[in-house]
């Protein structure tokens, strides 16, 4: 690659599983976050309304991480390349995390522990997650786009098959699956020595196995030359504060209102977070007013206001999609253990058994997303077009969490994660594919980790506001919390139909 290239060569079968392979370690490590992490948290004395909380930490880190590390990557060039040094120390400190996770019984705190642990390796796969969903636009020709994010989904479903699956294998391995003592069990503390291992060796996979684009090789590619924008950096400038005001208006206002309505405390999170942005939106204006524009604050807050349509677009796709999803890996367990296997009590043989059963469920759903992303995303964009293919599938899910919410038959659960699996891998594809092909490559890491902020804010909204509904509403009763993801699901099926109109390609519709 030493050469000046033109155009991008198109890769193999073999380029691209190398690209895309150290994804198959991070989402292990999601996946034994989402699949345990509640169970870990109950087992250590959490309630069931006290969960959201505790799991705010996973998105509040990557809405500090994703934009930053998309920044910091768009700019880097090194040894190991520009994105490359990211998969790398997140692997690392991904890897620590997971090491590190079933030893908090031993700690003085042991959920204080958990939950700081849960926030280091989730700001820890954030960065390296963000610069490969940017690879995949870096190393591929427009044209391959579509197949890169669908082998990259593979084998997200893939690692999320093996992380959901372990402590069940390991259960029938002999590895006991009770704690005891106000420890872990066995299946789960093995299950994330195994994850941590396993998780480093495919990142290490993708670091040896590729080679970056130099910067002087992107710059000569003559498409991303074509599509090279004016910084939206420059018109921040000439922006006034007065949306930075109302951002500000908007926090303190929810946090008034958490003693008035009786909201959770964790609501004040949301309103800290909304007083965060106006203040921080206000400086970036102004730092820009005053001409200094290359700052990364400046630059974030005018990449962020200056999102091009298509993007802002799906970001409401992504708001309801991820709200859903975040809503699944909260409750899951807690709802079918409570209605499908009849306990509440973490140390009763029942409780655990349906947790178990709980990462089955995450399995069928991780393989079924990648079968899906190689065999029926593809066929089914052909005939459709990108945008109704995705809708289609949204709805799917939907009716997978309607099923959650009537049925009481562990069995028939079965079926629902068909809908939900097939949904998944739309979610992991679908909106990246048409944003690679659509977005100045320059500026792609950048843009992808804004537009993972709408991955975020839902699951801060989630985990802030909807223990404080469910608690008001529908005290001790979780399995309603499925009803709120069937819907937001089928809003986010209507809302991918605008995007369209964005998109300059008639392909992509």
């Amino acid at each position: 690659m030493d050469q000046v290239l033109r155009q991008k060569p198109r890769q193999s079968f073999a380029g691209l599983w190398n690209i895309s392979f150290g994804f198959f370690g991070i989402q292990i490590g999601f996946a034994l976050q989402n699949a345990n992490m509640s169970r870990v948290f109950q087992t250590l004395g959490s309630s069931i309304d006290d969960l959201p909380a505790l799991w705010v930490a996973a998105p509040l880190t990557g809405l500090l991480v994703q934009p930053i590390i998309g920044h910091l990557s768009d700019r880097t060039w090194n040894r190991l390349g520009r994105r490359r040094p990211y998969f790398l120390a997140g692997a690392i400190l991904s890897a620590l995390a997971l090491f590190l996770m079933p030893l908090s019984p031993a700690f003085g705190a042991p959920l204080l522990f958990a939950a700081a642990m849960l926030w280091l390796l989730d700001a820890s796969l954030n960065i390296s997650m963000e610069p490969f969903r940017a690879f995949v636009g870096d190393m591929l020709h427009a044209d391959q786009h579509a197949a890169g994010y669908a082998v990259q989904t593979a084998f997200i479903g893939a690692g999320a098959v093996v992380g959901s699956i372990f402590p069940w294998f390991l259960e029938q391995a002999g590895v006991s699956n009770l704690a005891a003592d106000g420890g872990l069990p066995g299946t789960v503390k093995w299950s994330f020595w195994a994850g941590g291992i396993a998780l480093f060796t495919a990142v290490m996979w993708t670091v040896f196995t590729t080679r970056e684009y130099s910067p002087e090789q992107q710059a000569a590619f003559a498409e991303e030359q074509a599509r090279a924008p004016a910084p939206p950096v420059d018109a921040l400038a000439g922006k006034s504060y007065r949306a930075s005001a109302l951002w500000i208006a908007a926090g303190v206002a929810v946090l008034l209102s958490v003693d008035w309505a009786g909201f959770e405390k964790e609501v004040l999170l949301l309103g800290a977070l909304l007083v965060a942005y106006g203040i921080l939106s206000a400086l970036g204006i102004g730092l820009a007013r005053r001409g200094r524009t290359t700052n990364m604050l400046s630059s974030i807050v005018g990449d962020f206001s200056g999102m091009p349509p298509v993007m802002k677009r799906l970001a409401l796709v992504q708001f309801f999609s991820w709200s859903a999803l975040f809503i699944m890996w909260i409750n899951t367990t807690p709802v079918v253990t409570q209605y499908v296997f009849g306990s509440n009590d973490t140390t009763s043989v029942a409780y655990n058994e349906g947790a178990n059963w709980v990462t089955v469920l995450f399995t069928v759903y991780n393989g079924v997303a990648a079968v899906a992303a190689l065999l029926l995303l593809p066929w089914l964009s052909r005939k459709v077009g990108q945008v109704m293919t995705h809708s289609i599938c949204l709805t799917l899910g939907a009716a997978g969490f309607l099923m959650f919410f009537a049925v009481r038959d562990a069995t028939m659960l079965l079926v629902a994660e068909v809908g939900i699996g097939i949904a998944w891998a739309s979610i992991l594809a679908m909106p990246y594919a048409i944003l690679a092909s659509n977005l100045p490559q320059a500026k792609l890491g950048i843009y992808m980790g804004l537009f993972n902020v709408f991955i975020v804010i839902p699951q801060l909204l989630v985990a802030t506001v909807t223990g404080s509904i469910m608690q008001a509403l529908f005290p001790g009763e979780p399995v309603w919390t499925m009803l709120f993801a069937a819907a937001s699901w089928l809003v986010a099926a209507i809302a991918m139909l605008r995007v369209k109109a964005t998109l300059p390609h008639a392909g992509q519709g």
